[in-house]
């Protein structure tokens, strides 16, 4: 049950979020907005305010906002032309459509800015073991040994740690560390080990053979430095959310990974149990892969549509109707195929134990 409630906060959160972009956006161009709808299908609640009908739906997949004169087979009276969505100017149509997943991006910024000023759990620069006939143990480090500084660089956290050692080309490094109040300095040439990366691809990478004791802290920043590590957590997450999607085209990233709903409303529960900021990342997180997707030039999505507005205002005439048409199909079947493969993974791997 906790799943369930989970999921639907998280989705229900980044639908509204999503379609309140068109909608606000819509609204500032002078478009009639005749449904905002939380969902698909057939109407469960919803009340109408103004020309517009706030409904939830069945179907909490996804949403929608209607407005006047979209689609090609729309009717529009002549008094609500003016207010039509396809009378609009190519750009406004886009700046309307490409609203929805840029609001899903802003929101993840704003979470993990909220995340930064609520505080994050951090690894110190301690070391919990020294393997054996590896550098760092030939050079005399030992376990227990707080790492202070790399090549005159102050470090206090693991990933800083990690960092210096991976950038250092294999050459040798000044390591200082504290041991029982002693301040002590250890030469470390890196030796090239073989890794899986993120994506499970094979790589080499400069190690001298420390692991880390797994000590955490909670950091908590103010409003400034927030912002600043905020926009760079959202700006990484979104670049590996593109090159997840490259790999996964490549098959770098096998195709079992992809997952759906069901998935979704486990990671959901799983992050709700271990506590507000688990949970507030992983939604930053979805709302990222949610706005990026959208924004993947594939008909039927909102980027479908936003390429076929610019090639509207490059070559100065609409995509012929035959062709929006043919393109909207093909959008549709590989949207259909991506969610059958998504429900095939999770019941692999949630019902019969494969995955």
């Amino acid at each position: 049950m906790t799943s369930i409630i989970a999921a639907i906060i998280v989705l229900g959160a980044l639908i509204f979020v999503h379609e309140l972009g068109h909608f606000l956006f819509a609204k500032l161009f002078g478009v009639g907005v005749e449904k905002f709808s939380l969902g698909f299908g057939t109407k469960l609640i919803g009340f109408k305010k103004g020309e517009t009908e706030y409904l939830i739906s069945a179907f909490p997949l996804g949403g929608y906002v209607k407005m006047v004169g979209e689609g090609s087979d729309a009717e529009v009276s002549e008094e609500d032309q003016a207010r039509s969505f396809a009378a609009k100017p190519p750009l406004q149509r886009i700046a309307i459509v490409a609203a929805g997943p840029i609001f899903n991006l802003v929101f993840a910024w704003v979470l993990f800015v909220l995340i930064y000023m609520i505080g994050v759990p951090s690894v110190t620069s301690k070391i919990g073991e020294v393997i054996k006939d590896k550098p760092a143990a030939k050079a005399g480090i030992l376990t227990g040994d707080q790492v202070i500084a790399i090549a005159g660089k102050p470090v206090s956290r693991w990933d800083e740690v990690a960092k210096e050692i991976a950038e250092s080309d294999g050459k040798t490094l000044e390591i200082q560390v504290k041991r029982a109040g002693a301040i002590l300095g250890f030469k470390v040439t890196p030796e090239t080990r073989k890794a899986k990366n993120l994506f499970g691809e094979s790589v080499t990478s400069p190690a001298i053979g420390i692991v880390s004791a797994g000590d955490e802290v909670q950091e908590r920043f103010g409003p400034g430095e927030a912002l600043l590590k905020g926009s760079a957590q959202t700006w990484n997450m979104i670049h590996l959310t593109v090159l997840s999607l490259v790999k996964l085209v490549e098959r770098a990233i096998p195709l079992d990974t992809v997952g759906g709903p069901i998935m979704i409303a486990k990671m959901a529960g799983q992050q709700a149990s271990e506590g507000g900021v688990s949970f507030i990342a992983f939604m930053a997180l979805l709302s990222i892969n949610l706005g990026v997707l959208n924004l993947l030039p594939v008909p039927i999505l909102d980027g479908g549509h936003l390429f076929f507005f610019a090639w509207e205002v490059v070559f100065r005439k609409p995509v012929s109707q035959k062709a929006r048409e043919m393109a909207q199909q093909v959008g549709l079947f590989l949207l259909l195929s991506l969610m059958v493969l998504a429900f095939y993974n999770d019941i692999m791997r949630y019902f019969l134990g494969q995955g």
